[in-house]
């Protein structure tokens, strides 16, 4: 729910005036007065609807992009394509990183002091969409796969069925121990979750048995992260004749690794990596892996954000959409 200045007021025992002047920061408010009801706003998260006010007196042309990693290959090149799209607008793009901590999240979706925005895009690890919704002083649009309680909109690719494929590639290949690395349980956004059931399926509708053992959980999706769980990965099953990483960064650490153990790729091993970014091009070998449609996500999620802002009441009549963005299998030379 979204809490008003009325809330505030009823909360402190003051005026809506009163509350007003407080929230804006005006002199001449009682010092204990100020603090009841700066506490009130505190506890009740209020922030005021800059988005609904700027649109009462002309848009900012400013929207904000929220994500965990500007380091991370995969949301730099989103970040940049982000700011190619808005610019055709004539708008500008703020770009903000929360290393997928739930504080930072909040703070980004409230809105930095002296900042104002029209809309946010944002693709959260810590923060529910629910509790986004409660947070966000106007529109917000989800990147990426999650389960979104059908309370935002939120624009991604197939993910189940885009693991699947890469999973069904490497079963096509003949190879019948497949590994997989990214899970997280340790995120709210579920993206490693519906990676694991479209591996799961795959391999279930190869007649190959799904082992737990098999998947190996990390904490981030980085290389040094890919190179320690494939060698985990081996451990527990010296014959394994493939692995599916969830991200191409945790595909070039595998790639590492397995080279300085001894191992071919593809000829003992085949490596299938997630997101098609830039490096994976230039590799030896280069990566087979999962391209998102990364201009079209963000095409259609700015398109999305735009019809958020310039048309509230009308695109909440459509209520909050899952829009899916096509992906496709890269086949080259790691498997």
């Amino acid at each position: 729910m979204v809490v008003g200045l009325r809330e505030v007021a009823e909360r402190a025992g003051v005026s809506v005036r009163t509350a007003s002047n407080v929230a804006n920061d005006f002199p001449h408010v009682a010092p204990e007065t100020r603090q009841r009801v700066q506490a009130a706003i505190d506890d009740m998260r209020y922030r005021p609807n800059t988005a609904a006010r700027q649109l009462r007196r002309g848009s900012t042309e400013v929207i904000s992009l929220v994500v965990p990693e500007i380091s991370s290959p995969y949301f730099s090149e989103l970040a940049a394509i982000t700011v190619r799209v808005a610019a055709e607008r004539g708008w500008t793009v703020h770009i903000d990183q929360t290393d997928g901590d739930a504080d930072q999240e909040r703070r980004m979706i409230l809105g930095p002091a002296g900042r104002s925005v029209d809309g946010v895009l944002c693709s959260p690890w810590a923060v529910s969409p629910a509790e986004l919704v409660e947070l966000a002083a106007g529109p917000v649009v989800l990147l990426g796969a999650r389960e979104t309680d059908g309370v935002l909109d939120h624009v991604a690719i197939d993910n189940v069925r885009a693991s699947r494929e890469a999973t069904q590639h490497l079963v096509a290949r003949g190879d019948r121990v497949i590994g997989a690395i990214g899970a997280q349980p340790h995120l709210q956004n579920g993206t490693a979750e519906l990676r694991v059931e479209g591996y799961r399926q795959a391999l279930e509708s190869a007649g190959l048995p799904f082992r737990e053992e098999l998947v190996i959980p990390v904490r981030s999706l980085h290389r040094p992260d890919g190179a320690a769980a494939v060698k985990r990965l081996m451990e527990v099953e010296p014959h394994l004749d493939a692995v599916f990483c969830f991200s191409d960064e945790l595909a070039l650490g595998a790639l590492r690794s397995l080279l300085e153990q001894g191992r071919r790729v593809p000829e003992d091993i085949a490596v299938v990596g997630f997101d098609d970014i830039e490096d994976g091009r230039y590799s030896t070998p280069t990566l087979t892996t999962i391209a998102p449609d990364k201009p079209q996500i963000v095409r259609v999620a700015i398109d999305r954000l735009a019809a958020r802002i310039s048309s509230p009441a009308e695109s909440d009549d459509d209520g909050p959409l899952d829009l899916v963005v096509p992906h496709q299998l890269i086949v080259r030379e790691s498997t």
